[in-house]
């Protein structure tokens, strides 16, 4: 059923709105509206990876009648320090924008995507973890990890390889299954980069157009059981302004 519902998407989401698509966003403005009060409000973090997951996530989950921020960051996003000069300072603007962002938009859940900066020690990492779901707590929300979808291991990211390969492990192991939980993507996405299923863009880390609405559409209904929300159909959202995002222009999505 979860292929299909993927293959689905992947045919809605083209590069732009495709024929029939006006009707489509007009009867997601209808859905919208009559699920405008379901009170579930999303603060979304992460790399940009999740970046550009975003435009569908946001197209869908608005959709749904849930409220959506995207505060991912490129090259950084992660709330693991680690030792490394670079994480470190991301780490630190990450953490103060989280609570400019808990005051400001007040959100029901965090949802945190696993970052392609996650560097660190098991211990650092899993303390990181559950920091945030300390402060998830505090702020009266939900905290939900997520994994990251398999992408390409270049030069850069080589060296810390291991502790990339782990971060899954000690977010998992920080879930409790009530306050914070914790979602394995490779549902969805596999576990190899370049495999088909993995819907990577040409560089191998990011997703296109596709791939997006292919996350959106399985998070959402993920983040609908916890939270006790119907999910739009992708037929409601998936075409719409949302495609042609810059985000993957710079991507050289087709």
């Amino acid at each position: 059923m979860a292929a299909v519902t993927v293959a689905g998407v992947v045919m809605l989401a083209g590069c732009g709105t495709s024929a029939g698509g006006g009707q489509a966003m007009a009867d997601g403005t209808a859905q919208h509206t009559r699920q405008a009060a379901t009170g579930v409000r999303v603060l979304w973090m992460g790399d940009s990876i999740a970046g550009a997951q975003a435009p569908a996530l946001e197209a869908a989950l608005e959709a749904s009648g849930v409220a959506f921020k995207d505060t991912t960051s490129d090259g950084g996003g992660n709330i693991v320090a680690g030792d490394h000069p670079v994480t470190a300072e991301a780490a630190a603007d990450t953490w103060k924008m989280l609570q400019e962002n808990l005051s400001s938009f007040r959100p029901t859940v965090i949802a945190y995507q696993l970052t392609s900066y996650d560097w660190g020690s098991a211990r650092q990492q899993l303390s990181a973890y559950r920091k945030l779901a300390r402060t998830a707590k505090d702020a009266g929300a939900r905290l939900v990890l997520v994994s990251a979808p398999p992408f390409k291991i270049d030069g850069f990211f080589k060296p810390h390889e291991i502790a990339i390969k782990r971060a899954p492990a000690m977010a998992a192991k920080a879930a409790d299954g009530v306050d914070v939980s914790y979602l394995d993507a490779t549902e969805l996405w596999g576990g190899d980069h370049s495999a088909d299923k993995a819907q990577r863009a040409k560089d191998g880390i990011h997703s296109c157009q596709q791939g997006s609405a292919a996350f959106a559409t399985w998070f959402t209904k993920q983040l609908g059981e916890l939270t006790g929300f119907a999910p739009a159909s992708p037929r409601v959202w998936a075409t719409g302004p949302w495609t042609g995002d810059e985000r993957f222009v710079k991507l050289g999505c087709g």
